[in-house]
């Protein structure tokens, strides 16, 4: 196989995402460095804590050093067939989001365990991320499941609740927005406290502040949350 930098498939979406787009708290700072080695990794954690953006961000910092990867959402990827994951192993980077969906799945659990075995041999590496603690996955087939564990696992918390303020600042900083400490406080109380929630409301107020020509202000984010 010829390795272009990032394979794309109809669920593919052009992103820019890095690591520096993405708030690392003091309890999730080691997570960086695990994604960035060459080891495989089983990532875990609360739904919407930030794993998808997380394993986009990694096959963008492959490609940016001329490797290649890709990146595969369970969700969608399952209404298909195994076939297209067979010659997936002459990457350097395989990751994919949601694992714990195809538990029960037979077709899928022996295409990811031969997938497992193939990068093994091929030194691919393989970063899987899911929503359930890996010791907790049923999958039906017991190879898979000793393969699984055997990849060692870190948890992504979320994000603190103290921590939520300099989140704030930080997504807003990056997309040079002013807001106030007034207006980091009611968002503070008032938002889910994910990164998935907090880009998207901040991007929301964004937008709507450019198109109305208004400040960001307590009235204006009512709009929107």
């Amino acid at each position: 196989m010829n390795k272009p930098q990032q394979l794309t498939f109809p669920w593919s979406k052009h992103n820019k995402f890095t690591f520096n787009d993405f708030f690392f708290d003091s309890p999730n700072e080691e997570i960086k460095l695990a994604l960035k080695n060459n080891e495989d990794l089983f990532l875990y954690g609360a739904k919407d804590s930030g794993k998808s953006f997380l394993l986009q961000s990694t096959c963008n910092y492959y490609a940016s050093n001329n490797k290649s990867s890709v990146y595969i959402p369970i969700s969608e990827a399952i209404k298909h067939g195994t076939g297209f994951i067979d010659s997936l192993e002459g990457l350097d980077l395989i990751c994919l989001d949601d694992i714990d969906l195809i538990a029960s799945n037979q077709e899928w659990e022996f295409g990811i365990f031969n997938l497992i075995n193939n990068c093994l041999t091929l030194d691919c590496r393989l970063i899987f991320s899911s929503s359930i603690n890996p010791s907790s996955i049923k999958f039906d087939l017991d190879d898979l499941i000793s393969r699984i564990r055997k990849i060692d696992h870190i948890e992504l918390y979320s994000i603190n609740d103290s921590s939520l303020p300099e989140a704030i600042k930080f997504v807003s900083k990056l997309r040079s927005i002013n807001l106030g400490d007034k207006e980091i406080n009611y968002l503070v109380t008032y938002t889910k406290r994910n990164m998935s929630d907090l880009v998207e409301i901040i991007n929301k107020l964004d937008q709507l502040s450019m198109e109305l020509k208004r400040k960001i202000t307590i009235p204006l984010i009512k709009e929107i949350i």
